[in-house]
């Protein structure tokens, strides 16, 4: 599978559009080496960043295998304009991930 934030995909043809999908992942962001973050340890810059920065890969990942899957379903092999949203869930430590696309069949 073929993703990428521009409309075309240099060297391929696009064939079909297919249609707009959508993959969506959330969870919390605030664990340090598999387990939850102490209130301590949010004020410790180091670890808070690490801890963010990991949860948010494994997010993002986890909204690009069901973006993948979405496109499969329509008998995709690429997704062109990809747009990735990152937003906090209010009132929560969650972070949610959204990213869209168009789904096309490429050459």
């Amino acid at each position: 599978m073929i993703f990428t934030t521009t409309n075309s995909i240099e060297g391929q043809t696009i064939n079909d559009y297919l249609g707009i999908v959508t993959g969506i992942a959330y969870n919390s962001s605030y664990k340090y080496k598999g387990s939850s973050m102490s209130f301590k340890d949010m004020f410790n810059m180091s670890k808070y960043r690490e801890a963010y920065t990991l949860g948010l890969e494994t997010i993002k990942e986890e909204a690009f295998q069901n973006l993948s899957e979405n496109a499969k379903r329509l008998g995709a092999n690429a997704v062109v304009g990809i747009k990735i949203d990152i937003e906090p869930l209010a009132n929560s430590s969650h972070i949610i991930v959204s990213i869209t696309g168009t789904a096309v069949k490429v050459s």
